[in-house]
């Protein structure tokens, strides 16, 4: 498991990947420990999906009309991160959604953000991702081999880059993951709880001393 993260963190070119797992086996845990890990990245100052300056081709459509005005595109430093999507997220909370009423009376495209647009340039967490919808599954499929989320409502639309590190966890007792989905993961790791009672005094003497003195 720690390896499949670090090798996704590593080269995101991978595809993600699926931890499968009964419940108490840490992999939400080494998940969220994961972000202590992640380097910093060079991203486009006030831009909200952290574009990458040195990518002209990949830049969000803000970024591509303050480059048409003239504008120089100042850099920033930010660590990566790992963005949590709620279980009960709607397709909207993670696609985004276009403001309408700003587009017919003033004729802009104001865009909310979603989930796609945090998690570009990091790594998107889906805790019980077999517990999601599997049309919310796709839309984060689709996103991550794109590279890109599109977003279309009343013939406006809005693209933005989208190129993040899929990790899913799920407890394979709570029902499985449709074949097609499964397969689209890059990598698959199973973990196994530990049985040997002395292993599981030890994991809970060592867990109580690091409490007592994190340092």
């Amino acid at each position: 498991m720690k390896m499949a993260l670090v090798l996704n963190a590593i080269n995101p070119s991978i595809g993600g990947v699926l931890i499968r797992g009964e419940k108490g086996t840490g992999k939400s845990t080494a998940v969220r420990a994961l972000a202590r890990l992640l380097p910093e990245q060079q991203v486009v100052a006030g831009c909200r999906f952290g574009d990458n300056p040195s990518d002209r081709e990949s830049l969000c459509m803000d970024c591509q009309a303050r480059l048409q005005a003239g504008e120089r595109l100042a850099a920033a430093t930010r660590r990566m991160r790992v963005v949590e999507l709620p279980i009960n997220a709607s397709e909207d909370r993670v696609v985004g959604t276009i403001d309408i009423e700003a587009a017919l009376k003033e004729g802009s495209r104001r865009f909310e953000a979603g989930v796609l647009a945090e998690a570009n340039r990091n790594i998107l967490y889906v805790d019980e991702v077999n517990l999601l919808d599997d049309h919310i599954v796709d839309v984060l499929l689709d996103a991550a081999a794109m590279g890109v989320n599109i977003v279309e409502r009343e013939g406006v639309s809005v693209m933005h880059p989208a190129r993040f590190i899929l990790v899913g966890t799920m407890n394979p007792e709570e029902g499985e993951l449709r074949p097609q989905l499964l397969d689209r993961f890059g990598l698959c790791v199973d973990v196994e709880g530990i049985r040997d009672l002395e292993q599981r005094v030890a994991i809970v003497e060592k867990r109580a001393a690091w409490e007592d003195d994190p340092g």
